[in-house]
This record gives C-alpha cells, sequence and structure tokens, in this order.
C-alpha cells in the first residue's frame, strides 16, 4: 500500500510544480470532496429519502439551493483560491515540501490530531465573536440564512467569515509546515467533518454515535435553528470547548428532556 501511495505521489511531483501541487491541486481536492460529499443531501432532502434520519422536519426549497451552490462557486473562486495562491509563500517558508520521502504515519497522525485540537479552540472563540451583535448582523448572519441546513451550507458564508474563520484551519499547518500529503489529508477530514456537521441528517451509523465528544450534525443543527442569542454549540468538531465554557447547556438539556421523554414512553409500554 506504502508503495502504490509513493508512486503515485511521484508522479504528481514529476508532472507537475510545487506551486501547482499546493494551490491548484489542494483546490482542486477541495472543491472534488467538498461538492461529492455535499451534494448527495440535497437529493436526499428532494427526493425525501431516509427522512426519518432527518432531523428537522423542514426542507429547503430548489431555488435556495441553487442559490447556495452558486454563491460557493463564486466564494471559492474568488476567495477561497485566492487565498491559497498568496498563502503559498508562508507555507513555504515554514518548511512545507512535496518531495519524497513521505513522511510516516506517525509524523502525519500526530500533526492532524494536534490541527484538530488547535482548530476546534481558534474556531470556538472566533465563532462566539461572531455571534456578538454586531458582527452577527453585518457578518454571520448569512451563513445562518439557511436555519434548515444541508451539506454545501457549511462554507456558504459572507467572504469576511471565510477569511476569519478560515483562519482557525490554515494556522495549524502553517504553523508546522507539514508534507503536502499531511495538509490534504487534514483538508479533506476537515471537508468532511465540516458537511456531516451541517447535512441536516442523524444516521444510526453517524460518527457522533461512537466516537465522544464529537459533535456531528445533531450537535450543530441545534445551533443553526436557535436565535444567535440563544444557541451556543460554537464548537467545531469536538464538543468540549463548549461543555468547558457551559455554552452547550441549551442543547444538553433538550437532549435530557427528549430522553426522559421516550423512558416515559417504554415504562408505558
Amino acid at each position: 500500500m506504502a508503495s502504490i501511495i509513493e508512486s503515485g505521489w511521484q508522479y504528481l511531483i514529476t508532472h507537475f510544480s510545487d506551486f501547482q501541487l499546493a494551490c491548484l491541486g489542494s483546490f482542486f481536492l477541495h472543491e472534488s470532496i467538498f461538492f461529492l460529499s455535499g451534494l448527495p443531501f440535497i437529493y436526499l432532502e428532494r427526493a425525501g429519502w431516509l427522512s426519518k434520519y432527518k432531523i428537522q422536519t423542514k426542507n429547503n426549497s430548489p431555488a435556495a439551493q441553487e442559490k447556495c451552490i452558486t454563491r460557493l462557486i463564486l466564494y471559492h473562486f474568488g476567495v477561497n483560491l485566492p487565498v491559497m495562491i498568496f498563502s503559498y509563500p508562508v507555507f513555504t517558508y515554514m518548511g512545507m515540501r512535496s518531495s519524497l520521502p513521505l513522511p510516516s504515519w506517525r509524523v502525519i497522525l500526530t500533526q492532524i490530531i494536534f490541527y484538530f485540537i488547535l482548530e476546534d479552540f481558534v474556531f470556538y472563540w472566533g465563532h462566539r465573536v461572531l455571534h456578538t451583535k454586531w458582527l452577527y448582523k453585518h457578518v454571520h448572519s448569512v451563513h445562518h440564512e439557511y436555519a434548515t441546513p444541508f451539506g454545501l451550507t457549511s462554507e456558504y458564508a459572507h467572504p469576511a467569515e471565510i477569511l476569519f474563520l478560515g483562519f482557525a484551519t490554515i494556522v495549524g499547518p502553517a504553523i508546522t509546515g507539514p508534507h503536502l500529503i499531511t495538509l490534504w489529508l487534514w483538508m479533506v477530514l476537515r471537508v468532511l467533518e465540516t458537511v456531516e456537521a451541517h447535512c441536516g441528517y442523524h444516521f444510526p451509523w453517524s460518527l457522533s454515535n461512537f466516537l465522544p465528544l464529537y459533535g456531528g450534525a445533531d450537535f450543530h443543527d441545534y445551533h443553526h435553528r436557535l436565535l444567535y442569542t440563544k444557541s451556543g454549540n460554537y464548537s467545531s468538531t469536538f464538543t468540549y470547548m463548549d461543555w468547558i465554557f457551559g455554552t452547550d447547556k441549551g442543547y444538553r438539556k433538550l437532549k435530557e428532556l427528549k430522553k426522559s421523554g421516550v423512558d416515559e414512553e417504554s415504562k408505558e409500554k
């Protein structure tokens, strides 16, 4: 397996420059993973499939979904791609490389774990700041136009927010200067996580059912359907920051009420 990956990587670095791989390659990978993982949830919602797992009964109109896609394409080419291009010198200065040999899985895993921890911390505080009155009204309210989120709404936001919260995602790699393959893996995991958190469905196989402290769709959907002053649940991937600072109390109370209701029903039966 390792030899196959190395052979494929050798092909990439032979036929493309570091700049092409780090900027255009990263952009192509992001767009592919984002839309391939996010688009199916639009079709699930329109077709009404697996509706028993849908968190909210309300559906988005086709026009609202199409508006989201159109804006995303504009923002991705107008904001994301330029950021990737202009941040390239910073990453290379900090030591990012694409050459062989590839880093060991131990190094990759250690860096990815560090990125998740740092991203959670930075994102939590940035997200809380965006829920202050002025910033919510003028910036973050764009993201909350969709009170019933679906996968692609994860990156639907004001350009200023894309830059502001995007910093949480890139600060870890910018500090450590990882191998490009580590950066790509981090990007793939982060995209899949945020799409899942906004997908609007809680399945029996959802990761939050098996991984402690993982937020997932149910946790973040609560954040979207409440008023900005009462929502809480500001965390990105894991929920410990909300638990530490008590910003998930409303969500935990709701879960307890639902659980007690289920328990009462089972007793009656």
